[in-house]
């Protein structure tokens, strides 16, 4: 626990205090409020046992003795005025305790726990106004998200968890929300249900009621559930399942408030014993939990941390996270070999596996639930509509030439749309570069803040409209449903090459951001599937390396701007295709996949969230302007700008006589082959940083023009293309691979840009 929070073992002998909120699961926590422990009541501590443990306590008139692991769980407020003689008067020392007691029981949290695609980061950016991105496939939430707001006066802290489909160990993502619920015990869950898809939904749902958890559900989407035409009896689900039940559309924030005050609600009213029921998985494998239940129930440190019959449910599934936190137990042997015991019992009884034993009787529970609330409507029509454009969309003929002739569509609005605000911005960097000089007599701060600061940060700021407009393309792949399509018609191509038909959604999120890309492979459950993935990222064109595009195509290849930049985007596909070949051949030639994705319904993107992606990416690629490209702009003003000339240089012997130039004149034997002056290795190098750094190198190395060639500038694009990804991705391999993957991608793509930029211009000189 926080070390400002005081427990009930923190108290001395002799002292009194208040009940703040009492922590803990199941059976411990139904236990100790029966006794009286509940918020705002008195506690008298009277004496320890002579060997410390337990402790004597008094409370409604009742001695009551609990051992200091129990009284752990339970927060207090001292009653002592020796302990707060700071008390300003005319404050009375009860009026200051019971406002002690409102400020900390006037906090909750809240785990949001959800299928993807139920909408659950939009009810989370609703709720909360931040502006957490919203994706129409699992795993862009791949951390726990925090946001802040209040509601009748209470402060609700809202962690927004990645979706998952179930609690066991499958994913990093399942282990990671499990993980949050048991460890960091938050004060409700708020359970998002995709309304269209109750069945499948709802098999997380009674994973949480094993748990004892206290639960809010929100019926989220319910205005599609009213489209089909089904009716569902929410009052009567409510009472079924023991906990209140929200209709919510979190797309138009409809229902959200009544979500937060059912929160409140519960939170108010929790410390009664209230209506909680338990799944009945029949009499076999009821029997079977009690069996393993009553051996864990021993250990009263975990019967107090966990609830005792979810543990039994998961030991006897083999869960290998609980095996693992059983083997803290002392009777860790007689738990595992009673599981073991009862688990070979019910496999020989049902003849299949105890997984599918429990997902069948979750699923049998559940539609039974439904038969009785759930109406479904005739028109079939009606809910196919959803899925209607896969007639069209993933069509075997169509369906391929389709998202090439997208991919192609958004190459080349981002060339011909942003042309007007591109122009606009580079007009006003130019002009804002005239009257500093203008403005600012001659002299070395002069020449920093034009060469170095306006030359460098506004090469790169006039590429912002650009940006921003692949990253609208992006949102709507992902908000309408399109992105997950995009993996089914990439799948057989994707397994012939040794990659998952998932791996094309980090794929297409790369062309947007390496990390985030990097980040969302852990969907893909196979360790295979994961490695080649994340190693074969880097070699999709992030935004980062667009303004180079941007900068080079536009000058050197005017007429076949977009079938240029389509090649680029292609060329590292084909490059990441044949890197995920060899190293399957190599280090996975055992090692296979299956396909299972979800395609859930074409859905019309919203405005709000589209505009909200647009803000959120230009917002970081300003942030990164004044702070890395501005940091990085200025170290190459300064490394070209000294030393400063001997008198009777000429302005090219000053540029080679100065820390760049000789530097760069050093890297001259590595990048003389690729037919690239110092000038543009020296870039290349500071593009280590981050990738639009090799714009403002350019700016500040080449102030009046670029000495490229049609040749030269596809060279220097193809390395770009290929070379080492920037810090931040790099980091975010080490952890997501390991750091022997980050250490061969490092060196692995830096040798195959230089191998692939010399052929390029070995063989273009041959042509030219």
């Amino acid at each position: 626990m926080d070390e400002q929070i005081i427990t009930l073992a923190d108290m001395p002998e002799g002292s009194d205090c208040t009940i703040i909120k009492v922590h803990g699961y199941g059976g411990f926590r139904h236990r100790i409020l029966e006794m009286g422990f509940v918020r705002g009541e008195k506690v008298s501590v009277l004496k320890n046992a002579p060997l410390m443990d337990p402790i004597e306590y008094r409370i409604m008139g009742s001695h009551v003795s609990l051992r200091r692991s129990e009284a752990k769980n339970i927060e207090v407020v001292s009653m002592n005025e020796d302990a707060h003689d700071d008390i300003e008067a005319p404050q009375t020392f009860e009026e200051h305790i019971e406002k002690e007691i409102s400020q900390r029981t006037h906090d909750i949290t809240v785990a949001l726990v959800g299928n993807p695609n139920c909408g659950k980061t939009s009810f989370f950016n609703h709720a909360t106004g931040l502006r957490e991105k919203v994706g129409n496939y699992s795993g862009v939430t791949v951390d726990a998200k925090i946001g802040i707001f209040h509601h009748r006066g209470y402060t609700i802290n809202l962690v927004d968890l990645p979706g998952t489909y179930s609690l066991t160990d499958y994913t990093p993502e399942e282990r990671y929300v499990r993980q949050y619920i048991t460890e960091q015990k938050p004060d409700l869950v708020l359970n998002i249900v995709d309304s269209g898809n109750l069945e499948r939904n709802l098999l997380l749902t009674t994973q949480l009621i094993d748990q004892s958890l206290p639960i809010v559900m929100a019926l989220n989407m319910f205005d599609e559930l009213k489209r089909s035409g089904d009716e569902l009896d929410v009052q009567a689900l409510q009472q079924m399942l023991g906990f209140p039940i929200i209709p919510t559309i979190s797309s138009t924030g409809e229902g959200i408030s009544d979500v937060l005050e059912a929160i409140v609600t519960l939170y108010e009213k929790q410390e009664a014993v209230s209506k909680h029921i338990h799944i009945n998985y029949g009499h076999e494998i009821e029997s079977a939990i009690q069996e393993v239940k009553s051996k864990i129930d021993k250990n009263e440190q975990l019967r107090i941390l966990y609830h005792s019959r979810y543990l039994a449910i998961e030991a006897l599934q083999n869960d290998s996270v609980t095996n693992q936190l059983l083997k803290e137990a002392a009777n860790y042997n007689d738990i595992i070999a009673v599981a073991q015991e009862q688990r070979q019992m019910l496999e020989n009884e049902f003849k299949t596996d105890i997984q599918t034993i429990i997902s069948d009787a979750k699923y049998g529970f559940i539609r039974g639930a439904l038969h009785e609330t759930l109406t479904h409507s005739n028109d079939q029509d009606r809910r196919q509509l959803g899925y209607a454009l896969d007639t069209v969309l993933t069509n075997r003929w169509l369906g391929f030439p389709i998202l090439i002739i997208f991919l192609w569509l958004m190459f080349e609005c981002t060339f011909t749309l942003g042309e007007y605000p591109q122009a606009w911005i580079e007009n006003g960097v130019a002009w804002l570069g005239e009257t500093v000089c203008n403005v600012m007599p001659d002299g070395m701060l002069r020449d920093l803040i034009v060469d170095g600061i306006i030359a460098g940060v506004g090469g790169v700021l006039v590429f912002l409209p650009n940006i921003l407009i692949l990253f609208f393309f992006i949102s709507l792949l992902e908000d309408t449903g399109y992105m997950a399509r995009a993996a089914f018609i990439m799948d057989k191509l994707m397994h012939k090459i040794g990659l998952h038909g998932k791996s094309f959604i980090p794929y297409l999120i790369g062309f947007g951001c390496g990390v985030p890309a990097i980040m969302a492979t852990r969907t893909l459950q196979n360790t295979k599937d994961r490695i080649l993935t994340i190693i074969t990222i880097p070699f999709m064109s992030c935004s980062a390396r667009l303004p180079v595009y941007m900068l080079l195509i536009p000058m050197f290849f005017p007429s076949h701007k977009a079938l240029v930049l389509l090649g680029i985007y292609l060329l590292g596909i084909i490059v990441a295709i044949i890197t995920s070949v060899i190293i399957k051949r190599i280090s996975f030639k055992d090692a296979d996949d299956q396909f299972v994705m979800e395609l859930p319904p074409y859905r019309f993107p919203t405005v709000r969230n589209t505009l909200i992606h647009m803000w959120d990416k230009s917002v970081q690629y300003l942030q990164k302007m004044g702070t890395i490209i501005l940091f990085a702009s200025i170290i190459i003003w300064a490394l070209g700008y000294f030393p400063r000339p001997i008198e009777g240089m000429t302005e090219a012997q000053a540029a080679e006589n100065s820390y760049i130039g000789q530097l760069g004149h050093a890297m001259s034997p590595v990048f003389k082959p690729l037919g690239l002056e110092w000038e543009m290795g020296v870039s290349l190098i500071t593009g280590i940083a981050a990738k639009e750094v090799v714009v403002s190198s350019l700016s500040v190395l080449y102030p009046n023009s670029l000495p490229f060639t049609p040749l030269t500038a596809l060279v220097f694009m193809v390395f770009i293309l290929l070379y080492f990804p920037c810090i931040a991705a790099v980091t975010a391999i080490r952890r997501e691979a390991g750091r022997k993957w980050m250490w061969f991608t490092v060196i692995y793509t830096t040798l195959l840009a230089w191998i692939s930029a010399f052929l390029v211009f070995q063989i273009g000189s041959l042509i030219v």
